[in-house]
This record gives structure tokens, C-alpha cells and sequence, in this order.
């Protein structure tokens, strides 16, 4: 019998022996990597917090004392140790359960929380609200995988360390971020790894920390000792312990970057896959090739190189003409400004849940100054994940910010061009919404110049209905074309607009002469996006428009075929839409 059997509750945890509780490791271990096997999901960061999430909770009386999670993608293990193990192992129960914490899910999660840096300022605030009340328990932070980087740690270990009262920070120093760590910070962690916390340069007790180091993390029983020791402090305290990413799968174990996620069938995976040609690898290829021309080009990534095509091969072929800011993507946006400002060519490849958490610098310090900088969007699109990463409010987000120019390329060729347009002009900051799925080609070199702003493309004309589809839905405007086509017998015209941050005044009072419906379709949240812009120029008109996008809300991983019919984001229903317009 396992002894993951056993334990459905904080509770069963604290009867456990100490030789119980490795062995309890080894099956948590062995639940995440087979789980993650058949759904995907994060790998190294759980594997590697095994052993401090069973301490905390022998130690701490959770959910009275409370744990909060940063990123919560280390979240496994306590999920399995609060009631909610069977969503792991049994496949039926796998989606009850998210991969983040999630107060709906237990009281033991206190956030839903999905982003990075945010543990310490929400742990701070959980703190000073117990104190006002004349509570007592301990308020736990766990902070890992580069997320110090962040900008709000930094705000948040400021505040907190001045509290005056109980709150605990657990550093997980597992030596990486998503890839390797990057900026000064974390030489003052591998300072103090070796120094077993014994360095006086330490960053944690400048700021007014007590200070604790922890050499083996994944030592359940050392663990133990310090969690007990700081229980129930009336002050400050880092605990800052050293893991091991990935411990107990020896290829997370070795390649820590690729392991810190994985898609469903990783162990089954045999050999490389043959490389194709996608819109990341147009994108390395394009910057390789202007570094090599001496370009003075930058290509910058905030942590997440490799969800936007920048391999290890890629970043060692750029040297310095690459940087990763670190989970900072504030600073990722200014810093390309900065490049852009003095004559350098910046291109930030930021996936587009995370330009969220870059508002104020995309509009002061970039688009206010008109730096020429070059943001590529990905995965821009109504999203299927989990509510803490959809991919859907770019477009409002972006395209309302004076002088910047968003462009959505509907195939490779229009991305070359834009890409190539974007990095030699020196007169707007430029969004590039890099197109989301399989590659799509025309074979015909886009000659079109960017320059000429807002001017759509027709595709195809026609009569009575236009369609104007953005970016990743061109290709279904053309199935509407085609549906309209069978179904009502109306030939539609088919526009490419291109551009999301404005509108073709000449060609949409064109279509007034001889059309009664404009249909405007966004692979994204229609509040504030593209299509509005169009409704608005019509408003004082005759012309009917009709926008299809997504809606204004949060979803949790929702199969895209159920969110297109709410949406009635298919060929049939807008064909039906249309026709009681029309007909």
C-alpha cells in the first residue's frame, strides 16, 4: 500500500514518520510525472518542491495558517496533500482540477493566481489584514523559479519586511527560472549558496529579514527543523532553501529548461521531431540573418524563451545580441524602448497573457516616446487554457495606446513583411500579433508597404456582405465567404485588414455603394478591440455591421469548439445571422 493512500488531509501528513514521509515523496513524484504524461503540464518546479510542500503542512496548520503560491504552477504536491489527489490519479477526476491554485477548488488556496512575483505583496496584505483583526497564524509565501526577478518580489519583499509581525518567505532556489536565471539578484543567491547562508552580502537581511539557509531542500527532516523553528515568529523571515528542479525524472533533472513543462506523451517520446518551418522559427532565422548583416539588433525575451522560439542554439548564435530580462516584463518594454531610442534594434517576443503586466511601460516609455521597438505577440487568440493564462485581451490592450501600430498577419508571407518593415523604419513603436497555429503560406512575396498606415487589403470582392478577417480568422472569413455563398447565394467581399489600430476610412465608405452588411471577425475579446472600431465608424450610417469575437469574461479551460458556438464564431451561425439581415 502506498503511503499516498493514506493521506487525504494537512492532517494525515502530521502522523507520518520521517522515513513515511520520503516515502510519501516518492509517490507524489511518481503521480505528478505520470499525470503530466497523459495531460501535460509543469514538471521540474513540482518535482522539486515536493519535500518542502510535505514539510509545510506537518509543520503549519493549514488552512488557518496560509500558504500562498507564486505562479502557483508548484502547486501539486499541496494540491495532493489537501483533498484533491484524485484529480491526479484518477484520469475521469483530472478536470475538476486546475494546474493553479484555486480558492474554488479548497480552502487551502487563498488565490487564483497563474502570473509570476505576486506571492510575497499578496502574503503582505493577507498579514496586514490579520493584524488589523487581532488574529494569530502564520502567513506563508513561496516564491521559486526566477520569480524574484519580477518586479512586484521587489516591491513586495520592501513592504514586507517592515511589517513588524509573522510572515514567512520561503525562497525556492532551484537555480533556474524557466531557463537559466538571469541579473544580479541571483548572484547573491549563488553567493549565499556558497556560503551556507553565511555571506554578508545578502540581499534578504539588507532589506530587515531574519535569515535562514537551507542547504538541502529536498531533506524533508531538515526542512522540519527550520519551518519549526520560524513557526509563529512575530517578524519578518526568509527561509531560503535550495532545491533541486526536476528531482526524482533524471532528464528534468539534466535539462531543467525543456522539463519545466511538458505535453502529454513526453515519456514515450522517442528522438527529436523533423523541424518545420513555423512563425518561430521565421522569427530566429530573420534575426539571425539581420545580426549577421551587423545590424546592431536585440532580440529580448522576459523569462519565456522558449515558449517563443528562442532555443538554446538561437540565444548561443546571438551572444550579445540577446538578452533575457528575467521574469520582468515592465523592464522588457522599457529596456527595448531605451534600445530603440539610441539607435538599436529592439525585438521583444513576450507571449500575449503576459504584455498584460506591461501596460504603463507600453504607454509611457514606449509608445509616449515613440521609441521604434518591435513587440511580437504570441499566442494571441481565444484561448482553451486555464483562466490565468488566456491569450484573448491583447488587441483592446494594445491597440488603444496612441502611436503604437498593431499589425495581424494572416500568413507567413505578410509576417516577413511586417517583421522586415518593423525593424528597419525608425518612426512608431510596432505589435506585431504574431498568427497563432499552423503555419499558413501564399507562395507570393508581400510587397505591401507598412508605412501607408491602416490600409486594408481586399481579397477577393464581392457585393452585399464584406467580411474583415483579422489575423488568425482570415481563414474563416474565407469558409463565411464560401457559406454565404452556398447557403444565400451572395458573393461576399473578402478584406484582410491587417492593421488592428485603425481603419480604412476610403475603403469602408466604399463599401457603402454596394453593400448592406460589414462582418468583422477578431480571434480575440470584441470590448474594446478591432471590430468596435469598425461598428463606430458606421454609426452614423446605414450600414449593419455585425462583430463576432470572444466575450468579456474569464474562462477555465473550455474546449474552443464549445467557446466558437457561445460565440457563434462558425461559418453556420454567422451565415444565419446574416441572413435575417439580409434576406
Amino acid at each position: 500500500m502506498k503511503i499516498l493512500d493514506r493521506v487525504n488531509t494537512p492532517q494525515d501528513v502530521k502522523g507520518l514518520s520521517k522515513d513515511e514521509m520520503e516515502l510519501l515523496a516518492q509517490d507524489i513524484r511518481e503521480v505528478i510525472i505520470n499525470k503530466v504524461n497523459l495531460i501535460g503540464g509543469h514538471l521540474g518546479p513540482d518535482l522539486g518542491i515536493v519535500e518542502a510542500t510535505i514539510a509545510l503542512h506537518y509543520v503549519f496548520n493549514s488552512p488557518v495558517d496560509k500558504f500562498i503560491f507564486d505562479v502557483s504552477h508548484q502547486c501539486y504536491p499541496h494540491k495532493m496533500l489537501t483533498g484533491r489527489k484524485l484529480g491526479f490519479i484518477n484520469p475521469l477526476e483530472h478536470p475538476e482540477i486546475s494546474g493553479y491554485s484555486n480558492p474554488a477548488e479548497s480552502e487551502h488556496d487563498h488565490f487564483v493566481i497563474g502570473h509570476t512575483s505576486t506571492s510575497v505583496t499578496l502574503a503582505a496584505g493577507m498579514a496586514k489584514a490579520r493584524d488589523l483583526k487581532g488574529e494569530k497564524s502564520n502567513i506563508i509565501a513561496l516564491i521559486g523559479d526566477g520569480s524574484l526577478s519580477g518586479g512586484e518580489a521587489f516591491e513586495g519583499l520592501n513592504n514586507a519586511s517592515v511589517l513588524n509581525s509573522n510572515m514567512i518567505i520561503i525562497v525556492n532556489d532551484n537555480e533556474m527560472s524557466i531557463a537559466e536565471n538571469q541579473g544580479g539578484l541571483y548572484k547573491n543567491l549563488a553567493l549565499l549558496r556558497e556560503t551556507n547562508g553565511t555571506a554578508e552580502n545578502n540581499v534578504f537581511t539588507a532589506m530587515g529579514f531574519d535569515y535562514y539557509y537551507v542547504e538541502e531542500g529536498n531533506n524533508v527532516e531538515k526542512l522540519i527543523e527550520v519551518f519549526e523553528e520560524v513557526k509563529d515568529t512575530d517578524h519578518p523571515t526568509v527561509v531560503h532553501i535550495h532545491t533541486l528542479k526536476g528531482k526524482g525524472y533524471k532528464p528534468a533533472e539534466e535539462d531543467k529548461e525543456t522539463y519545466h513543462w511538458q505535453l502529454p506523451g513526453f515519456l514515450d517520446k522517442k528522438g527529436n521531431a523533423p523541424a518545420v518551418e513555423t512563425y518561430d522559427s521565421l522569427t530566429t532565422d530573420y534575426i539571425i540573418r539581420k545580426k549577421e548583416e551587423g545590424l546592431p539588433i536585440v532580440a529580448i525575451s522576459p523569462a519565456t524563451p522558449g515558449a517563443t522560439g528562442f532555443s538554446k542554439e538561437f540565444r548561443k548564435q546571438l551572444g550579445k545580441h540577446y538578452t533575457d530580462v528575467g521574469i520582468a516584463e515592465q523592464h522588457a518594454v522599457g529596456y527595448a524602448s531605451g534600445i530603440a531610442r539610441n539607435g538599436g534594434k529592439a525585438v521583444l517576443g513576450v507571449l500575449s497573457s503576459f504584455i498584460q503586466r506591461s501596460y504603463d511601460q507600453l504607454s509611457q516609455d514606449l509608445a509616449l516616446n515613440n521609441s521604434p521597438a518591435t513587440i511580437l505577440v504570441y499566442w494571441g487568440s481565444i484561448s482553451n487554457a486555464d483562466m490565468t493564462h488566456l491569450q484573448t485581451f491583447d488587441i483592446p490592450l494594445i491597440s488603444n495606446i496612441p502611436n503604437i501600430v498593431y499589425l495581424a498577419p494572416a500568413n507567413k508571407e505578410e509576417y516577413l513583411a511586417m517583421l522586415d518593415w518593423s525593424v528597419k523604419q525608425n518612426e512608431y513603436p510596432v505589435a506585431i500579433r504574431v498568427p497563432f497555429g499552423e503555419l499558413v503560406s501564399t507562395g507570393i512575396e508581400d510587397t505591401t508597404d507598412y508605412s501607408i498606415l491602416n490600409k486594408y487589403k481586399v481579397e477577393e470582392p464581392g457585393e452585399q456582405v464584406a467580411i474583415l478577417g483579422l489575423g488568425n480568422f482570415q481563414k474563416l472569413a474565407k469558409e463565411v465567404k464560401q457559406e454565404l455563398l452556398n447557403k444565400l447565394g451572395i458573393n461576399a467581399t473578402l478584406i484582410n485588414p491587417r492593421f488592428i489600430t485603425g481603419v480604412d476610412a476610403e475603403l469602408l465608405d466604399s463599401l457603402k455603394q454596394n453593400h448592406k452588411v460589414v462582418i468583422t471577425l477578431e480571434d480575440g475579446v470584441l470590448d474594446g478591440g478591432f471590430g468596435e472600431k469598425i461598428s463606430r465608424y458606421y454609426g452614423n450610417s446605414d450600414m449593419k455591421v455585425l462583430n463576432y469575437g470572444g466575450k468579456k469574461e474569464f474562462t477555465d479551460r473550455m474546449p474552443l469548439e464549445t467557446l466558437y458556438k457561445r460565440y457563434r464564431l462558425t461559418k453556420e451561425l454567422i451565415t444565419e445571422d446574416t441572413a435575417k439581415i439580409i434576406m
